[in-house]
């Protein structure tokens, strides 16, 4: 049996890769695709088939997710196969850490950023969300957002530029945060040297 699987969310691929190569652990790396939040159901059942495929081969699963909308219906099922996963509501209060709190409470209209959603955000937002068919749903969903918050995890010039353009298309006020794997890092750290 093999030690440890990280069963991640797709989103944050190339952040959890590099954790790994910098420390170094033993691991199978193994993804669900990003674009479930759209559908958080879908996560829960990915991460189910996954889980049932996963289960008996690994002494643990690790699940490279906050809650992710799930409402709690990720912990029963990763309780009934023995797995765990990351405390936490999501990525954006992993990678901002303990200032998410205090920037959530302070600027509550925030629409948040990271590398992953900047690289894809043509088809996650805008195909995704359906605004390149029906333009006219961008106020409906972004009119009440007061501000954008990039939470950078790696130093790009190319997505501080894509930051400023999707600023200019939400016309928000840009905040640029460069945050690295802020909590995200530590939390995961934890599970996978515990087991």
């Amino acid at each position: 049996m093999k030690p440890v699987a990280l069963l991640i969310c797709g989103a944050l691929g190339k952040e959890v890769k590099t954790m790994v190569d910098e420390h170094g652990w033993n691991v199978d790396i193994y993804g669900v695709p990003a674009m479930h939040h759209f559908y958080p159901k879908k996560i829960v059942e990915a991460v189910e088939r996954r889980l049932e495929e996963l289960s008996g081969h690994y002494r643990r699963v690790v699940v490279v997710y906050g809650d992710c909308g799930t409402a709690g219906a990720l912990d029963p099922i990763l309780e009934r196969y023995g797995a765990v996963r990351l405390r936490g509501p999501h990525c954006y209060e992993m990678f901002a850490g303990k200032d998410f709190d205090r920037l959530a409470d302070e600027q509550p209209a925030t629409f948040f950023l990271t590398d992953w959603l900047l690289r894809n955000f043509e088809r996650a937002v805008i195909r995704g969300l359906g605004l390149d068919r029906y333009p006219d749903l961008k106020p409906v969903y972004f009119g009440n957002y007061t501000n954008l918050l990039y939470l950078a995890q790696f130093p790009s010039d190319e997505l501080v530029a894509k930051a400023r353009e999707v600023a200019g298309y939400l016309v928000l006020p840009l905040e640029i945060r460069f945050v690295g794997f802020g909590e995200l890092e530590t939390r995961l750290a934890e599970l996978v040297e515990a087991a």
